[in-house]
């Protein structure tokens, strides 16, 4: 988990499209705990609890054999951005249970775009015209996905639409943090809160996993720490500009599990709209020039 200094864009990229595949990893896990399949369904709040209590163990690991420097947290921000988190996180994996992967991962991936929207009000940021295009041909693609017809509409699309907006209000709080403290700080304090909210989310629908369940539980935590380290580290090697376009690859590592696990190949909604949302996105990420950890 450590930070280098040597600038190189190749790892970098390396490291990126491998957080990607272990971001895409936990909507997979989450999936197959929200399904019948390792019966009984485990409830989206036991699943995000899951997701936060093993992620912080394994960075908590990491933080006593590296023994980083700490400043002192700003709290509020910490706070409000792991409320946001938790919050968008439940919520994607609650749609994963009822539609493909492919499709909610695209429409999550529109939090960028809502960031956007709500840093004029929130940040009092300037938007240019380049960025409206962008998030018009990204929210285009966001109705396509959600297949707004009586014989098509899936209400679980919703789920992941309001997962991205919630996330949208994560990534002012992420803002805000930005340059505040070090990467791997944020990170530790953002799963040791996550944990926090999430035990007190769950008590009400706890129930006990079976030895698969724990399992697959502990791969979710474990894909999500290992996001978060590939993540930063690849944005310590390289400029941001240039590693951005590289996180829509969960998109492409979504549709491959869907594929791969449950035979569910992408029909020319999600080919059309998951394209549009990548285009879009792609020209949000090249415009703003920087991509902060999330999750």
């Amino acid at each position: 988990m450590l930070l280098p200094t040597k600038k190189n864009a190749s790892l970098a990229m390396l490291l990126m499209l491998a957080a990607t595949a272990f971001i895409a990893g936990t909507t997979l896990f989450a999936k197959a705990l929200g399904e019948d399949g390792l019966h009984p369904a485990l409830h989206p709040l036991q699943i995000s609890h899951g997701r936060f209590v093993f992620a912080f163990l394994t960075i908590v690991t990491a933080t006593v054999v590296m023994r980083p420097t700490f400043v002192r947290p700003n709290w509020a921000l910490h706070v409000a951005r792991t409320v946001f988190g938790w919050g968008g996180v439940t919520l994607m994996f609650a749609s994963v249970a009822y539609i493909p992967l492919a499709d909610a991962t695209a429409i999550v991936f529109l939090n960028p775009v809502f960031g956007m929207i709500l840093a004029i009000p929130l940040l009092r940021e300037k938007v240019g015209p380049i960025r409206w295009l962008a998030a018009a041909i990204a929210l285009a693609g966001a109705v396509i996905l959600l297949r707004p017809t009586p014989d098509s509409f899936q209400i679980a699309s919703l789920l992941a639409l309001a997962a991205a907006i919630i996330m949208g209000f994560e990534v002012i709080f992420i803002k805000k943090l930005a340059g505040r403290e070090t990467p791997f700080q944020v990170l530790l304090i953002n799963n040791c809160l996550g944990v926090v909210i999430a035990s007190a989310a769950v008590i009400g629908v706890w129930q006990m996993p079976t030895p698969a369940q724990w399992g697959v539980l502990i791969s979710l935590g474990v894909c999500m720490a290992l996001a978060q380290t590939c993540f930063i580290n690849a944005m310590a090697r390289a400029d941001a500009s240039f590693v951005a376009p590289f996180t829509y690859g969960t998109l492409l590592f979504a549709t491959v599990y869907d594929v791969a696990f449950y035979g569910q190949f992408p029909d020319w909604i999600t080919m059309t709209g998951g394209s549009i949302i990548l285009s879009g996105g792609v020209l949000l990420a090249w415009r703003e020039g920087k991509v902060l950890p999330r999750g």
